[in-house]
This record gives C-alpha cells, structure tokens and sequence, in this order.
C-alpha cells in the first residue's frame, strides 16, 4: 500500500457549501465496511452503494457476505470482499492490501464487526476476555491503522459503538468497557487526524433487531425473550429502530452534510441514553405514563 501524503491538505470544499441533493453523493467513493454480511453491516453497504459509493466489505459468514455482494453487484457498483475473521491481523492486512489494488485509495471506513456473549465478569475466562478485546476494539485500531494511509482530506471514519459503551453493561462487561473504549479513542483520533481533514464519529445504537442478537435474546435474562418486544418496550421512542436507521446515521457522517462534526456520537436508541432510568408504560392501551 502507498500511503497518502500526511502533510497539511487543503480542503476541497467551500467555506459555504450550498446544500443540495449533491451534498449527501458518494459518487466517486470508497467505502469500506467490515462486518456486512448481515443486519447493520449489510444495510449500510447497501445504502452507502445507493448514493454513490463503490464498497469495499468484509465478514466471516460466507452465505450472508456473498448475498451482500451479490446485491451490492446488483446496483452496478465495484466491489471487493473477504470471507475474513477481523481479528485476524494478517487477514486484515491482505483486505486492505486488496483494496488499495482496486481503488487507490479509501474515502469512508464504517468499523461495524463486533460482538459478545453474556456472562457475568467473573465467568469470563482470560480467553473469553481475549476474544471479546480483539473483537470489539483491537480489530477496530487495526483497520483504522491500516486504512488512514489510504485516506485522502474529506474522509470519514464512523465507528459502530452501542449504548452499553455508555452505561453499565451487566453481563456484557467486557464487550461494554470495549465499546466505551472506541468511543474515548474516536475523540482522541478526531483530533489526530483533524490536521489530515479526516473525521472520526460514532454511531451507538441501543437494541437494534438484527440477526446476531438472535442468541442473545434466548441467553440473557436481561434481554427477554424477543428482542424487538423488548425495544419497543425499553426505549422511548414508541417505535422500534432498524439497521436502516442505523445506515441512515452513517451515511450522514459519510457524507458531506457532517463536513463540520467530529469527535462525536450519534446516540442511535429512541431516546434511551437521554432516559437515564425512566421509562414508558409497557400499557399499549394509551397510558403514557413516565416511570423510574
């Protein structure tokens, strides 16, 4: 990989945009997205291809990368794919290397792969923890390392954190402190990098259906038993969120409409971060009452 000049860039855009449908294209970028073989991954390959940009993706699961690919295909942009384990450094590095092959250079990096098992702290054996850490952090500081060589002024790294990054996280204690991790790193890179014009964000989404939450669901008494009953119950907003809000979330800090912010989180839950305790009647009869 050649890496991009690291000198001061000037900056592309006008001081004062004028906002039109234009401003939210991706036409003529690259994006990479690691975890979308399914749920937010996948939406937001789809929805980033949709405005524009060429897609570079990445996950374990062979059935759900190849459907993804075959739909991103579908929309007549470039791809490129690895069935990879993201903790896998070397395997990280080969991507990336197929990468900078096709396209030259990268323009977006959507850090999404993560995941978790619920135990309590005490159950987690050093090789859980392990596992848990270079899946929700260390393979995030890989791709970032490896891709902001590639990145030109204008790009945008958006960071798939959750809400547990900002709360107590009772039987996800390490997958929680890993979240909260990222998130203190992505303000600590906002201003690294801000010399370069590269933006570092967030997105942190609270009970969001996807299929991986599947056996956590079945797993963790703190979760119930259905996950979307569960959301719509949680949180404050009356309606569920989807993958697709959570695409929507990232193809605003993708694009230019957030040329201005960075360091900063987007705190995808219906208002349950805002919450703090309080919650709405489960009573779908019309009691709007408030509860701690």
């Amino acid at each position: 990989m050649t890496p991009m000049p690291a000198s001061e860039p000037s900056d592309p855009r006008p001081s004062e945009p004028n906002i039109t449908p234009a401003t939210v294209s991706l036409d003529g970028r690259v994006a990479v997205v690691t975890g979308a073989a399914q749920g937010i991954g996948e939406a937001t390959a789809l929805t980033l291809a949709r405005f524009g940009a060429d897609v570079a993706v990445c996950d374990k699961l062979e059935d759900g990368l190849e459907s993804t690919v075959a739909a991103l295909e579908g929309l007549d942009r470039r791809v490129v794919s690895s069935l990879m384990d993201v903790r896998d450094d070397d395997a990280v590095t080969a991507f990336l290397g197929q990468v900078a092959d096709e396209y030259g250079s990268v323009d977006i990096l959507v850090n999404n792969a993560g995941g978790g098992f619920y135990a309590d702290f005490l159950d987690v054996s050093a090789k859980g923890q392990n596992a848990l850490v270079n899946e929700n952090f260390t393979q995030v500081t890989s791709f970032i390392r490896g891709t902001v060589p590639l990145m030109a002024a204008g790009g945008s790294i958006v960071n798939i954190t959750s809400i547990e990054g900002h709360r107590a996280g009772p039987g996800f204690g390490i997958y929680s402190a890993m979240k909260a991790a990222v998130e203190n790193l992505s303000k600590t890179l906002a201003l690294e990098l801000s010399d370069r014009r590269i933006r570092v964000n967030c997105v942190a989404p609270d009970m969001i259906p996807t299929p991986g939450d599947a056996g956590l669901s079945q797993s963790s008494g703190a979760l119930g038993g259905d996950t979307a009953e569960t959301a719509k119950h949680a949180q404050p907003w009356p309606v569920g969120g989807t993958t697709w809000d959570a695409a929507a979330s990232v193809l605003f800090l993708a694009s230019d409409l957030s040329r201005f912010v960075t360091g900063t989180t987007i705190h995808l839950d219906g208002g349950t971060f805002a919450a703090s305790g309080w919650k709405r009647s489960a009573d779908d009869g019309g009691d709007r009452t408030w509860r701690l």
